[in-house]
């Protein structure tokens, strides 16, 4: 059967991700000045240790973190902007799961997100979600206003010049992926590579799309083009741990 796991799509994510990217978030968060500080995140020396479904749901929690952190000054500033923080029924513990709810509604377009009936609800989650949807005319306008403001065509405006850079270049290098002998063989997924489209070339010079190549130094280790890497972590490989993103 196939194995169970997070997925990853613009319908939002079930409350434990919300939870580990904020626990994620807040030990990675830029501290400001106090002359630059608009919102109160509280103490992170007591947060409990992330714990993880799967493979899957730790490197989605990592993802939205870091999208977060990305977006840090942005987000804060549309919370303030429109009047959503300071919320005092919010302690300021929870203000790094409010940021990273507000990353991923910004990213839905402020959608409403899927309901995943066989996860586990969090309260927190539910109440800060709920909050914001409440707020999410107010949130879109005051995202307008700061792109007008700031004279920004999109969000990527926001983002770091030293993080930009380094997102263009990672873009541009292939992926690889180490095979788990301990539950297939390096044939074995060839073959099921090959049931899927996907063709064997002899190096990343020689790619065009569904196509990979064998490590030349590490036979257990697969090169594929960066475009797939979505398609890639939603085949039944990844998801039952036989291809392991390095």
């Amino acid at each position: 059967a196939k194995r169970a796991v997070t997925q990853i799509g613009k319908d939002g994510y079930p409350d434990s991700i919300y939870i580990n990217a904020a626990k994620i978030f807040q030990g990675l968060r830029t501290e400001k000045s106090s002359a630059k500080i608009l919102l109160r995140y509280g103490d992170a020396s007591g947060s409990p240790t992330v714990a993880f479904k799967d493979e899957q749901s730790r490197r989605v929690s990592y993802e939205l973190a870091f999208k977060t952190l990305k977006y840090q000054d942005l987000l804060e500033e549309v919370l303030v902007e429109s009047k959503v923080y300071p919320c005092y029924s919010i302690p300021d513990e929870l203000t790094s799961l409010l940021v990273v709810m507000l990353c991923d509604l910004q990213d839905r377009k402020f959608q409403n997100r899927k309901i995943f009936a066989e996860e586990e609800i969090v309260a927190e989650v539910q109440e800060i979600g709920n909050y914001l949807y409440s707020y999410e005319t107010k949130l879109a306008a005051a995202l307008a206003r700061c792109r007008i403001k700031h004279d920004a065509l999109s969000i990527e405006y926001f983002v770091p010049e030293t993080i930009s850079k380094q997102e263009q270049r990672t873009s541009a290098l292939p992926i690889c992926f180490w095979i788990n002998t301990f539950k297939i063989s390096l044939e074995d997924v060839i073959k099921d590579l090959e049931m899927k489209g996907f063709t064997k070339v002899q190096s990343v010079s020689d790619f065009d799309h569904y196509t990979y190549a064998v490590d030349q130094h590490c036979q257990d280790v697969l090169v594929f083009p960066s475009s797939l890497k979505e398609e890639l972590l939603n085949l039944d490989l990844f998801a039952d741990c036989k291809l392991l993103l390095q």
